[in-house]
């Protein structure tokens, strides 16, 4: 019965994983639907290959940061329990890669290819395990801390802050540090329009996304003896809750009703276990409202060109869904409780803190020392051809 047990869990954490693979895919066709058509090869190439140097450092160094646990033991050891801590580190490793996946988004049309690519090696290596190991595997006696402080632990069911909030926050020093595209702001004070490339493979992309979620939402259970359809049903609330605000406030615009639920499903993660449905409803919802709202204020008030709206999007709705998690998780709010606001607000000041900080850090250091920024040259042709020599559709030569 064990053997049966330790087979099921090791499948089910799988299929999790493979679902959340997936929605790299995800990240990779939003970034192409949403960037202008010189830029397209460049933001599936750059999905890609910062999964792959996230996988090696995560295997490497990340795991054993955020764990405390390694893989240098035998592979007679690492098949022990049906291979189920290779697939929990496969599983994890995942959420590890959302972080570039989302930070690449921000960045797009204008960021250098390997500068980004260290910068993933050290944000995957040392940058999110230190605070998923605080949140997850009560590092630093933190976790403790604010239990002493507030009565409760600091609750993050699926990544709200862990992998959103810390990606979106993440992402902003690296946009501001960038600076905007090319003719983006006119001196005059006027804005040039950048609409998406390509709605069909943007909403494709956040299909993707949105199915892939509840992988990531539902196996953050990690053994099917703890699988809760309360959570697949909360993330669907929020998804809906999230689309209908982001469509009335957006004003049919598809970029905003795609965005729309994925603003959701990034603020349900959090509570998803805690919530009623109808709480996980306006969760969404609310989520919603905040990447309407902001992405707008960032990008026609502010100035500041993040090409995606990753940090209202990732950092601002993550930074809600975590704080969400202590007001609609609550009994009186017909959650089951286990959580409080203050908790909850500690933890994600502390989460969001930390990804500024490091995130002005890394692109800092890098943007002093390599450079971040295509040249103006290099820009104006298009990071296609600058760096990978193809665009997304070249034509044919045909020599008679």
């Amino acid at each position: 019965m064990d053997a049966l047990k330790q087979g099921a869990d090791a499948l089910f954490i799988l299929l999790g994983a493979i679902m959340v693979l997936a929605m790299h895919a995800g990240f990779a066709f939003l970034e192409l639907g949403t960037v202008r058509k010189k830029n397209q090869v460049n933001a599936l190439v750059k999905i890609l290959v910062d999964f792959s140097v996230s996988t090696i450092v995560y295997f490497l160094v990340g795991y054993g940061v955020a764990y405390g646990t390694h893989f240098f033991v035998s592979a007679t050891e690492l098949s022990a329990r049906s291979g189920y801590e290779l697939v929990k580190f496969f599983f994890l490793l995942t959420f590890a890669a959302a972080i570039p996946a989302i930070i690449s988004g921000g960045i797009a049309e204008r960021a250098k290819f390997w500068p980004q690519l260290i910068a993933t090696a050290v944000i995957v290596g040392f940058v999110y395990p230190l605070y998923e190991g605080i949140a997850w595997n009560k590092h630093f006696g933190i976790q403790g801390w604010i239990a002493s402080l507030t009565g409760h632990e600091f609750h993050d069911f699926a990544g709200s802050v862990v992998v959103h909030a810390v990606g979106g926050w993440l992402a902003l020093p690296a946009v501001l540090l960038l600076g905007a595209r090319r003719n983006r702001y006119r001196g005059d004070g006027s804005l040039s329009a950048h609409p998406p490339s390509n709605i069909p493979f943007l909403a494709l992309g956040a299909w993707v996304l949105c199915v892939g979620w509840f992988g990531f939402n539902v196996m953050s259970a990690q053994s099917i003896d703890k699988i809760s359809g309360l959570v697949a049903v909360n993330s669907l609330m929020a998804m809906v809750g999230g689309t209908l605000v982001a469509l009335a406030m957006g004003k049919n615009d598809p970029g905003f009703v795609y965005n729309g639920p994925l603003a959701g499903l990034v603020a349900v993660c959090a509570g998803s276990d805690l919530m009623h449905p109808l709480g996980a409803l306006v969760v969404g919802g609310v989520a919603g409202a905040i990447f309407v709202k902001m992405f707008t204020l960032t990008q026609n008030k502010w100035k500041i060109d993040d090409v995606l709206g990753v940090w209202p999007l990732h950092g601002l709705c993550g930074t809600w869904g975590g704080i969400a998690a202590g007001i609609f998780g609550t009994q009186a709010l017909g959650g089951i409780g286990g959580v409080n606001v203050w908790a909850q607000l500690i933890g994600t000041v502390i989460g969001v803190a930390w990804a500024g900080l490091a995130g002005a850090a890394v692109y800092g250091a890098l943007k002093a020392s390599l450079g971040l920024r295509l040249s103006q040259e290099e820009e104006y042709d298009g990071a296609d051809l600058s760096i990978h020599h193809i665009s997304a559709t070249p034509e044919r030569e045909v020599n008679w």
